[in-house]
């Protein structure tokens, strides 16, 4: 069985992590799997946004424990696997906001510590009303240092902070309340939901989301004057774009875009 699933409709690509017997834990091979599938949908322009899912009971229950128990184990190499796996880790979380395309989690089930991560890592977020979300690792001894990362830059100090050192979840109600993600829907709705979320998105003009996402990421990096003189350059490259100027052509003549 594929560790992933691809289907394609309407320049949305759909990436469902398929190891549901393990709850689509982000085991070596999983992370390079998912981050070989991100470089193939970066190249591809017909995609204008991806959506990332986990089949079975579960959107990904973090970092497969068996694994890195087993690394840990091994006389010899144990820091050095345990190293490479954390580093493909952040790498993979790290391709995310370098992509052109927007990306959406859509979340079921439990996201928890580096499935939590994920959630974080992504653009934007739909989650069943059910979903419960965490970073547990402290209930076993171990602190979610590197879903630490994400986490921290999604929801409010304070709140990361009792997430992290209480192991407690939360449910998707106070996930969209903290900003962990956009919308909570009824889990019979959460495809179609989802689907629309990213059709809507795909419907815009897919040289000024790409533009606009790099920007957003950049900018956010930036002191305030910087990001402005930025972004002031980033709207002429935009302008000059010969679509761009169909659009706003076609928004004074009160007509739709045609963007071929």
């Amino acid at each position: 069985m594929a560790l992933l699933e691809r289907s394609d409709a309407h320049g949305v690509a759909t990436i469902t992590l398929n190891t549901p017997e393990t709850l689509n834990a982000l085991s070596l091979d999983m992370i390079a799997a998912v981050h070989g599938m991100f470089d193939t949908i970066a190249a591809d322009e017909a995609i204008r946004v991806t959506v990332l899912k986990g089949a079975g009971k579960a959107f990904c229950a973090g970092h497969n424990l068996r694994e890195m128990q087993t690394m840990r184990q091994s006389p010899d190499k144990g820091a050095t696997a345990l190293k490479g796996l954390f580093d493909a880790c952040a790498a993979m979380m790290q391709r995310i906001p370098t992509l052109p395309q927007p990306v959406i989690a859509q979340t079921h089930g439990i996201a928890t510590a580096a499935g939590c991560q994920l959630v974080a890592s992504c653009d934007l977020a739909v989650s069943a009303q059910d979903c419960r979300f965490g970073v547990n690792g402290v209930n076993i001894g171990l602190f979610c240092s590197t879903p630490m990362v994400a986490l921290s830059r999604n929801i409010p100090r304070k709140q990361a902070f009792e997430m992290l050192t209480t192991g407690d979840f939360i449910h998707a109600d106070r996930a969209l309340d903290l900003g962990l993600v956009n919308r909570i829907v009824p889990a019979a709705d959460l495809e179609a939901e989802t689907q629309a979320l990213a059709q809507q998105i795909a419907g815009k003009l897919g040289s000024a989301v790409r533009i606009g996402k790099r920007a957003f990421y950049d900018q956010l990096q930036m002191p305030l004057d910087a990001a402005y003189a930025y972004t002031g350059d980033v709207m002429l490259e935009n302008m000059a774009n010969d679509d761009t100027a169909e659009g706003i052509a076609a928004f004074i003549e009160k007509r739709a875009p045609d963007w071929g």
